[in-house]
């Protein structure tokens, strides 16, 4: 009967090693989730501030460009249209031209960083 408990109590040892290493295993899997979130996060972050930054100096250059081109032209309103026609045609060739380009490049950068 002794061998019969002593198995018992191995058993009821080993469930528990289970358990806590499937806890463990959960707890470092959860671990490194976070630390890839918070790497490829961090990595971007300063391209995002970049890029906030960049699209304000093309705002303004774009509102004094169309001002400019408003006081020459003799209406405001036409230096406005002027500009938004130039960022028309620049959006549309972005697009059609750019577009796979544009989405590999930052497709590819966060995979690298992801597995990184």
């Amino acid at each position: 009967m002794e061998t019969m408990e002593d198995n018992t109590k191995l058993i009821e040892i080993l469930l528990e090693k289970v358990v806590s290493y499937s806890k463990t295993s959960y707890d470092l899997a959860k671990l490194r989730a976070l630390d890839k979130t918070s790497e490829v996060v961090s990595s971007f972050l300063p391209h995002y501030i970049v890029f906030i930054v960049f699209a304000f100096f093309v705002l303004f250059s774009g509102l004094g460009l169309a001002f400019w081109l408003g006081e020459i032209l003799g209406k405001a309103a036409y230096g406005f249209f002027a500009v938004a026609a130039f960022y028309a045609i620049l959006g549309i060739v972005m697009h059609f031209f750019m577009h796979k380009w544009l989405k590999k490049i930052i497709g590819n950068s966060f995979i690298n960083q992801v597995f990184k």
